[in-house]
Formats: C-alpha cells, structure tokens, sequence
C-alpha cells in the first residue's frame, strides 16, 4: 500500500513537471515565451497559414510578445492585452523588450532607495537587460537603470535573466 502511494506520489510530480515545462514541438524552446517584433508592421492571422485571415496587424517595431504556440513557421502569439493570432516567424525577434505598464522611477541600482536617473512613462518600449527576482535592467531613450519587474510586461514574474 504505501509502495504504491509513493509510486503514485512520484508519477504525480513528474507529469506536474512536465506540464510546467512544456515545449515548443517545432523549437523545443519553452512555452509560453517573450520574443519582440522585428518588423514595423505584422499581420496576425487566425490560423497558421497565408490562407487564414488577418484579425489583428501590429504597427510597432520592437514591440513585446509572447508566444504561445508553434506551427511550423508559425508562432501564435499575444500582445499584453491578450490580442494576437498567428504570426511567421520571419516578422519575430529574440531580442527582448518589455513595455512599461505604469510611470515608473529608473533607478542606478536594483534598490528602491538607489538614486532616480530617470521616469519612463506608462506605453515605452524598453530593451530588457539583467533581471533579478524583483528588478531588470532596462535602457529607452538614452537612458538606462533598474525598473521594478512588477511594472513591466514581457518579462516572466520568476524569470532571471544575466
């Protein structure tokens, strides 16, 4: 009897391993992931194909996106309002960004007390750089320093970068 629990204990923690760590069947990269758009304009399409209609067209370079399923060439995607379809993957960068969510204070280090060096205002389109458990390294506009990881999107919430 508690053979077999602990065979059902282990079984259990393996398929919740899996399914934490589920891949891409066409890249093997993990999914969900953030990627940015290389192109200044994209269509997303409803299905992976040219065949499929256009429901949504992105207009902005470098724009934050996150990929939640593989087809292909093609990679369903969704913007941080959750918009999205289909998109080839020619139009995508690994590159990554993120968008500001709300106004927030860039700091010289990774420390709420740190000096300002500057304000980015809710919508910039920032290169992501090193990101710890609650701050990334950001640079928009000229300006670089530490944004806490909470007013960002395009980054995972546990998600370290170096």
């Amino acid at each position: 009897m508690i053979r077999r629990m602990i065979a059902s204990a282990v079984a259990f923690c393996v398929l919740a391993g899996a399914v934490a760590a589920e891949r891409g069947p066409v890249t093997n990269l993990p999914l969900p992931r953030y990627v940015s758009m290389k192109a200044s304009e994209g269509n997303a399409r409803r299905g992976p194909s040219l065949s499929h209609r256009i429901d949504w067209v992105f207009v902005r370079r470098d724009m934050p996106l996150r990929i939640t399923a593989e087809h292909g060439h093609w990679r369903r995607v969704e913007d941080r309002e959750g918009q999205g379809g289909w998109v080839h993957y020619s139009l995508l960068s690994g590159a990554r960004t993120v968008i500001v969510d709300e106004p927030v204070m860039l700091r010289a280090t990774p420390d709420a007390a740190a000096l300002e060096t500057a304000e980015l205002e809710a919508g910039v389109v920032a290169r992501l750089g090193d990101c710890g458990p609650d701050w990334c390294r950001v640079r928009a506009g000229g300006y670089r320093g530490w944004a806490p990881k909470g007013t960002l999107w395009g980054v995972g919430a546990d998600e370290i970068r170096e």
